[in-house]
């Protein structure tokens, strides 16, 4: 059986972590925090002490981080993942990130005899506690074909998009989609409820017609109670129209909409709302 590495166990990683750990293959984790490495252990995973320690131990290594930034923290350092990739190692890196950032990062690794996939995924944490997240992987194709039986076991679908980029770009083209859709949803609730309507009499109208979507079903619900439990972080889905703008920009293409969702989702920052649900930009929009 295949060993792997994981590194960042935050809401997704620590679910995708455990379905390799669950589907018997050998893991050796990582984390900023330790406390959440124990759970991991107590499975039957290998704690390591850096991430450095990760990459060497193991052939193939993913990671799930939260921004550029601690991609790039991580990464970089004695005792980071770069330190110990050597010739023939594996480094998939499952953040959503900007595509310079993932081609800073797989320079690097190549530079040393390494082999890179960015892999980032589609899905918040039920998907990944399922198994069932769609992952837009690009890069070396060879650790592509050995990285796919862990991969197959986080994710239901599994794309290989070509060159080291393509990933990145596939996973924020997708993610302003949502942030979009999200704002639009929100905003007609707000509406409606301001105009009268019972928000039970929109949610259904809107299931029963052409918009009806898995998105607007579960978030609906959870928005006309009140709850906004984690599944994706509204501070991440803000990170991630910021850096599709950012995209727009260096393409040259307008993106009128989602420029004006990323200011909702800034708001709802401000507001305080960043560690919930994406969802909370309900609040905002409706204060």
């Amino acid at each position: 059986m295949q060993t792997f590495g994981f590194i960042g166990l935050g809401i997704m990683g620590s679910s995708m972590a455990k379905n390799l750990v669950k589907a018997g293959f050998g893991v050796t984790v990582w984390n900023r925090s330790a406390e959440k490495c124990r759970e991991l252990e107590a499975l039957g995973a290998t704690v390591a002490a850096t991430p450095r320690q990760v990459a060497e131990a193991c052939q193939v290594t993913f990671a799930m981080l939260a921004d550029p930034a601690a991609a790039l923290a991580v990464f970089d350092g004695p005792d980071g993942v770069l330190a110990g990739i050597s010739a023939g190692k594996g480094y998939v890196d499952m953040s959503t990130v900007d595509a310079a950032t993932s081609g800073q990062i797989a320079a690097a690794v190549t530079a040393r005899g390494g082999r890179f996939l960015e892999a980032p995924v589609s899905g918040s944490r039920k998907p990944a506690e399922d198994g069932t997240l769609i992952i837009l992987a690009a890069g070396d194709r060879s650790l592509y074909d050995e990285a796919l039986p862990g991969l197959e076991r986080m994710g239901k679908k599994i794309l290989h998009l070509g060159e080291v980029g393509n990933g990145a770009r596939m996973k924020l083209v997708v993610n302003m989609v949502m942030g979009g859709m999200m704002t639009a949803f929100c905003e007609g609730l707000a509406l409606g409820e301001r105009a009268g309507l019972h928000q039970a009499d929109i949610l259904e109208v809107i299931d029963a017609g052409a918009m009806a979507n898995p998105m607007f079903r579960l978030k609906g619900g959870q928005i006309g109670q009140g709850s906004f439990a984690t599944a994706f972080p509204l501070k991440h889905m803000q990170k991630d129209m910021r850096l599709a703008v950012a995209l727009g920009d260096e393409m040259q293409q307008p993106l009128f909409s989602a420029a004006t969702a990323n200011e909702l989702f800034k708001r709802a920052r401000e507001m305080g709302f960043g560690d919930e649900d994406f969802a909370a930009v309900f609040k905002a929009i409706r204060a």
